[in-house]
C-alpha cells in the first residue's frame, strides 16, 4: 500500500493533467451534446456517432498540445490511431448507454429528448474515466526517464503497448 506522501505526490502530479483533460472534455461534451441534439432527427445512435467522430479529432489536438504537451511525442500515426481506437471504445460505451435508453427503456427521439441527454451524460461519465486512463497509459507516453521510451515510440503500437506494460510492472510491482 503506498504511503500518504507517495499518494499525495502522485495526486499533485496528476492534478494539472486531470484539470486540462476536464476542461477539454467539458468543451467537447458541450459540442457533442449540441451536435447530438441537432442531429436527433437522423436517429439518436447515428447522431451520437457523428458527434463522437467530430469531437474526437478536436480532443486529440487539444490533448496532444495542451494536456500532454510535456509527455514524449511519438509518431502522429501511432498516437492518433490509439487515440481514435480508445475513443471508439468510449463511443461504444456512450452509444451503448443511448441504445439501452432507446431499446431497453423505450425512449423515443420525438418525446424523450431530455431523457436521451441524461442517458448520454451518464454514458459520457463512464467513457471519460475510461479515456483518461487509456490516454495516460497507452497514447501519450510519460516523459523520458532513461531514454528507453524513445525506443518504444519507434515500435509499432502493439509491440509498444506490450513493452510499456512490462516496464510499468517492473517499476510498480503491486
Amino acid at each position: 500500500m503506498p504511503s500518504a506522501r507517495t499518494l499525495s505526490d502522485r495526486l499533485r502530479r496528476l492534478a494539472p493533467e486531470a484539470i486540462a483533460f476536464g476542461i477539454i472534455g467539458a468543451g467537447n461534451t458541450l459540442l457533442y451534446m449540441a451536435i447530438t441534439y441537432v442531429l436527433l432527427p437522423i436517429g439518436a445512435v447515428k447522431a451520437s456517432v457523428v458527434g463522437t467522430v467530430i469531437t474526437t479529432t478536436l480532443a486529440y489536438v487539444a490533448n496532444r498540445y495542451w494536456t500532454y504537451r510535456h509527455h514524449t511525442k511519438t509518431a502522429l500515426r501511432r498516437e492518433y490511431t490509439l487515440f481514435f481506437g480508445f475513443n471508439l471504445i468510449g463511443m461504444v460505451i456512450q452509444s451503448g448507454a443511448i441504445a439501452i435508453g432507446k431499446y431497453g427503456f423505450g425512449l423515443t427521439e420525438e418525446h424523450d429528448k431530455i431523457a436521451f441527454l441524461g442517458v448520454t451524460l451518464f454514458g459520457i461519465v463512464i467513457a471519460t474515466v475510461f479515456r483518461f486512463w487509456a490516454y495516460r497509459t497507452f497514447v501519450f507516453l510519460k516523459p523520458p526517464v532513461d531514454g528507453h521510451e524513445t525506443v518504444i515510440a519507434e515500435l509499432d503500437a502493439t509491440a509498444g503497448l506490450a513493452e510499456l506494460s512490462a516496464v510499468d510492472r517492473e517499476l510498480d510491482p503491486r
